[in-house]
C-alpha cells in the first residue's frame, strides 16, 4: 500500500445489508447515523483540496440499490474531479460483488475494495450469521483484482465457534487471495447485539484483550512474511464504545501495540530458550524505534521473561543501527 494519506470517512451503517450478524450494531460502533452521510460529502465540498481519500466504511455498499449507489459515487466523483479527494474506497460484502458491480465501481473512480471475510471457516460465518461462505471471499477477490482494483480484507478473531487455529487457517487462506492489506478486528461484545444476549445467557464466552493479543501475535507475523501489511488491528476507538457500548470482549484502544509487544516477547522467549540463559543476568538490546515495546506496558514482557527463565536480571538498552532485537548473557547468578 502507499503511504498513509488523509482519509475523510462517510459511514453508512446498515445501509444495504439484508443479514444481522450476531456481532454487528454499527449505530453503536460508528456513533454514526446512516442519514449523516450525504451531509458529511456536501460538507467535503467546502474543504480544500489534497492528496486525501474518500472511504464510505459501516455497511454493505455494494449491496444498496444501484440508483443509491450511484447518487453517493456521483458525489464522490465531483469531490474528485474539483480535486477535494484524490482516491475513493469502499466496504463491503464478499456476496455483493459481480462483474456489473465492479464495472460501476470503476466507472465512479473507485481504486480500493474492502471485504469484510471475517473467517475463511464456513461453520464460524453459518455461526455468526454473516449469509455469506467462504467461497465467496475467494470469489469476489478474485474479481477484485482481475478489474486492477486494490483489495483490503478484513478478518475478525474470536467469533462463535472459532479458536486460535481457525484464527491461523483464516490468516493463511487470506494471504493465498493476495490481499493489498489486511484489518484484523478482534471480537468485541456490543451493546444492542445478538452477541451480547449470547453472552449474557452464557452461551458465548467473551474473547478477551489477553486472548486476542495472544492469537494476533501468532496471526500477524503471518501476514508480515508474505508483506501484506496490517493496516488496523482492534476497533477504531469511539466515544460511544469507550462509554459503554462496548460490554465485553477485546476493546482496547491500544491493542495494535500491545499484540506488536507481545510478538517481541514471544521473539525473545525464542532467543532465550537458544542461549540456555536460565538463571543468569540478560541483557536485551533492540533497535530504538521499538525499545519502549520490548519493555511492554509497565514492564510486563520484562517481568514475564524474569519469572519464565528464572532471571537473576533483565534489561534492555536502546542501540542505534540494530536491526533486529539481540540478546546478551552478562553473568551467571552468584
Amino acid at each position: 500500500m502507499s503511504a498513509r494519506k488523509t482519509i475523510y470517512p462517510v459511514f453508512v451503517p446498515h445501509l444495504g445489508c439484508p443479514y444481522a450478524c450476531v456481532f454487528c450494531n454499527q449505530r453503536e460502533i460508528t456513533g454514526r447515523e446512516a442519514s449523516e452521510a450525504m451531509e458529511e460529502l456536501n460538507e467535503l465540498f467546502r474543504r480544500g483540496s489534497g492528496d486525501a481519500e474518500l472511504a464510505f466504511y459501516g455497511g454493505s455498499f455494494t449491496a444498496i440499490p444501484p440508483r443509491e449507489q450511484e447518487c453517493y459515487l456521483e458525489k464522490a466523483a465531483r469531490l474528485m474531479e474539483s480535486g477535494v479527494i484524490t482516491s475513493i474506497r469502499l466496504s463491503t460484502r464478499p456476496d455483493a460483488v459481480d462483474g456489473e458491480t465492479i464495472s460501476r465501481l470503476k466507472e465512479y473512480g473507485v481504486q480500493t475494495v474492502e471485504l469484510g471475510a471475517q473467517s475463511m471457516c464456513d461453520r464460524v460465518l453459518l455461526t455468526s450469521g454473516r449469509g455469506h461462505c467462504a467461497q465467496d471471499v475467494r470469489d469476489a477477490s478474485v474479481l477484485i483484482k482481475r478489474a486492477g482494483l486494490k483489495l483490503v480484507l478484513q478478518m475478525m478473531t474470536g467469533l462463535p465457534g472459532d479458536d486460535e487455529a481457525g484464527a491461523e487457517y483464516t490468516a493463511r487462506e487470506l494471504c493465498r487471495l493476495g490481499p493489498d492489506a489486511v484489518r484484523i478486528y478482534p471480537t468485541v461484545v456490543v451493546r444492542g447485539t445478538q452477541l451480547e444476549k449470547l453472552w449474557r445467557d452464557g452461551l458465548y464466552r467473551e474473547h478477551t484483550v489477553e486472548e486476542a493479543v495472544t492469537t494476533c501475535a501468532k496471526i500477524l507475523p503471518i501476514f508480515e512474511a508474505e508483506g501484506i501489511p496490517v493496516i488496523r488491528l482492534g476497533l477504531n476507538p469511539t466515544k460511544e464504545l469507550s462509554e459503554g457500548a462496548a460490554l465485553a470482549g477485546a476493546y482496547h484502544p491500544a491493542l495494535g501495540e500491545l499484540v506488536r509487544s507481545r510478538m517481541l516477547r514471544n521473539q525473545a522467549e525464542k532467543l532465550l530458550i537458544d542461549s540456555g540463559c536460565e538463571g543468569k543476568t540478560v541483557r536485551i538490546m533492540t533497535p530504538p524505534q521499538i525499545f519502549s515495546q520490548m519493555i511492554g506496558q509497565k514492564k510486563c514482557n520484562l517481568s514475564w521473561l524474569t519469572e519464565r527463565f528464572s532471571l537473576h536480571d533483565i534489561s534492555v538498552r536502546s542501540v542505534q543501527g540494530l536491526q533486529d532485537i539481540e540478546i546478551k548473557i552478562l553473568q551467571t547468578e552468584p
